[in-house]
């Protein structure tokens, strides 16, 4: 199956999706401020640059995309039908990057959690929030 995009307007399309201040970032970094929790951003200095970073609770958290990580069982996570092949990997290596950089920050004394979009959507994101604060307390 072609793309049904010319490549400039595919380009421009890809172009346009943002690898920081996203959405559910921006509403778990409110979510946190507003409860208090002080955090740094995007620490180049650790391992996969998390998205927030809670010094004070030995805590890093990401905000992943469910299609971007390949989030198992979701139903955001769809593999294009168009370069089907070169999706898979590409997904595939970014999940391995993660994983290795959890290791890492595991190893270096630092609690990992992930958000996934989908946990943040209206239906779920008060449980998620929920189980965010208690895993930062923990």
């Amino acid at each position: 199956m072609t793309d049904v995009h010319e490549p400039d307007v595919r380009s421009y399309n890809m172009s346009q999706i943002k690898g920081k201040d996203t959405k559910p970032e921006i509403l778990v970094r409110k979510y946190l401020f507003k409860k208090g929790y002080r955090y740094r951003l995007y620490d180049k200095r650790l391992p996969g640059k998390p998205d927030l970073v809670l010094p004070r609770y030995r805590s890093v958290i990401f905000v992943h995309g469910c299609f971007w990580h390949a989030h198992d069982g979701c139903k955001y996570y769809v593999i294009p039908k168009t370069r089907t092949k070169w999706w898979i990997d590409k997904l595939e290596n970014n999940r391995k990057r993660d994983e290795l950089a959890f290791k890492q920050l595991q190893n270096l004394g630092w609690k990992v959690i992930v958000l996934w979009e989908c946990e943040l959507k209206p239906e779920r994101i008060n449980n998620t929030f929920d189980n965010l604060i208690k895993e930062l307390n923990a």
